[in-house]
């Protein structure tokens, strides 16, 4: 097996006294599409913002495509994508003022980013409103534009946190495509999302963590062997020990008595 893209050893974070990443351990490989889920406050999110660079303060060793993370970022952020799940557009400028800038950010040719920001654009059916300020956007016209920023350059690494927020469903159907062709070409995806349907339907292996530790790694197919269950939501509930979901959602319609 080659060399893994994203290398994880040992990965610890912490927020003043609460650990938040108690020992992560990971090989991301070329080509995988990673679906990488885990309850509200598990880690998910600090695990991304640590392989994107936003987060420096961490023990253990991090290397991506090679490049160790600890003083090398801006190297490692040059090859990478991320769309977030929650990110503030410059929304008094168009799409295409906005992803010239993003093109410029990464040293792109200015007619290469032209050329790209009018076929995605047009892919995303966003081409009559090109010229167009955000402002006046819906919430699914702006996670188009996000999502066409994170791609634009095209990154060797692309990290999706909740990347179908807000999109209609022909949308939503397109974007799994891409991530399939993307994976096709070598690209590596790291996808975060709550949306279990998409996550087992795109990913070719899957990490769960809870608490800050991994507690299951490996393809749908074989979680599902392992935990003996049909669907992914179900895996995910008896792993993390929440199985009183329906008993939640019981309690919660009592109220309404």
């Amino acid at each position: 097996m080659s060399d893994p893209v994203i290398r994880i050893r040992n990965l610890e974070k912490w927020y003043g006294k609460k650990q938040v990443l108690g020992g992560i351990d990971l090989d991301v490989y070329r080509g995988q599409v990673l679906g990488y889920i885990g309850p509200n406050g598990a880690g998910k999110s600090t695990t991304v913002k640590i392989l994107t660079g936003l987060l420096s303060d961490f023990k253990g060793e991090v290397t991506v495509t090679g490049i160790d993370m600890k003083g090398n970022s801006v190297e490692i952020k040059k090859k990478i994508g991320y769309v977030p799940e929650q990110a503030e557009l410059y929304e008094v400028l168009t799409p295409a003022e906005f992803l010239t800038f993003m093109g410029n950010l990464y040293g792109m040719d200015a007619d290469v980013c032209s050329r790209r920001i009018d076929k995605m654009m047009q892919a995303f059916g966003l081409q009559a409103s090109i010229n167009q300020r955000m402002d006046t956007f819906s919430k699914g016209m702006k996670q188009k534009v996000l999502l066409i920023s994170g791609l634009i350059h095209n990154p060797e690494i692309i990290f999706l946190d909740e990347p179908l927020s807000g999109l209609d469903a022909n949308s939503v159907i397109m974007v799994k495509e891409l991530i399939s062709n993307l994976a096709k070409e070598g690209k590596t995806i790291f996808y975060c999302s709550h949306m279990m349907d998409v996550v087992e339907k795109v990913s070719h292996r899957i990490i769960l963590i809870d608490q800050g530790r991994i507690v299951a790694d490996g393809s749908f197919d074989e979680l599902k062997n392992q935990v003996e269950n049909s669907s992914l939501e179900q895996i995910f509930a008896r792993l993390t020990a929440k199985e009183g979901s329906d008993r939640a959602a019981n309690d919660l319609m009592s109220a309404f008595e």
